[in-house]
């Protein structure tokens, strides 16, 4: 069912047992006020979100494929930049188009405007393994993305499957790992780990990440990661991410693309 993949119904294959969940905050330092979601979560006041939780980006599902888009996208993103939220789109790649079809989908969803950020989405689908998307399509999908709008989009990733590691119980892999010389490699990391410290893929190895999702689900009645409940206001529930940077360096980069 392609509307439940993706950002905001994350998948389980790499998250941490609750006995390992000891941790109340997550130990590298960085910007907590990105939050990541889709038409699964349950919006009523981004503006309580950006006064209440201090939350100053949002980034929501857009399309997954070639042919779905989520339908929630288009008045949420009028809703958040009222509220005065920086904004930004990301696409769940799948196997059944190919990386350009699905370029053309998302942008055609996302309707990017110079200060939308862009991020792929590229991870193993749970729910249907044969239909992950594969590392050729995922660089295909980058060149397209950059090549009609002269930016490159952040690539969300877990440390191994980017690393060609298969997640526990699967035995999917992306076969090699995303080497430095890959496109992907030059787009910023948008990092996928749960864990107290995270680990940088090898092809990221010297730059790091620009935005680490630390947690997923999180919600009033579930203090996803650790002890401590980290719920955003005027949201159901939502994935938690670190920005690297101050408050200027996320509002410079969510405009430019990047720090300086």
């Amino acid at each position: 069912m392609p509307g439940l993949a993706g950002c905001g119904a994350r998948q389980a294959a790499y998250r941490r047992p609750d006995s390992a969940q000891a941790s109340a905050r997550p130990a590298p330092s960085g910007l907590d006020a990105v939050i990541d979601i889709s038409h699964m979560v349950d919006v009523s006041d981004f503006g309580l979100a950006r006064r209440h939780s201090d939350i100053e980006a949002v980034i929501h599902k857009s399309s997954e494929g070639g042919d779905w888009f989520d339908p929630s996208y288009s008045a949420r993103r009028a809703q958040a930049e009222a509220a005065g939220m920086l904004w930004g789109a990301y696409h769940y790649g799948t196997r059944q188009y190919s990386g350009a079809d699905q370029a053309a989908a998302f942008l055609s969803a996302a309707q990017p405007g110079p200060s939308t950020l862009l991020a792929l989405d590229f991870e193993l689908n749970d729910r249907n393994p044969r239909n992950t998307m594969t590392l050729a399509q995922a660089e295909t999908f980058v060149l397209a993305v950059q090549q009609a709008t002269g930016r490159l989009p952040m690539v969300y990733v877990h440390p191994n499957w980017a690393n060609g590691v298969p997640p526990p119980g699967h035995s999917a892999s992306l076969v090699q790992p995303i080497m430095p010389g890959s496109i992907l490699a030059r787009c910023e990391l948008w990092l996928a780990d749960y864990r107290d410290e995270p680990e940088v893929p090898m092809a990221w190895a010297d730059r790091g990440w620009r935005l680490w999702q630390y947690v997923a689900n999180e919600s009033p009645a579930d203090a996803a990661y650790g002890t401590v409940p980290r719920a955003v206001q005027g949201i159901s529930h939502c994935d938690r991410n670190l920005f690297a940077g101050s408050s200027s360096d996320l509002n410079r980069f969510w405009r430019s693309g990047r720090m300086a």
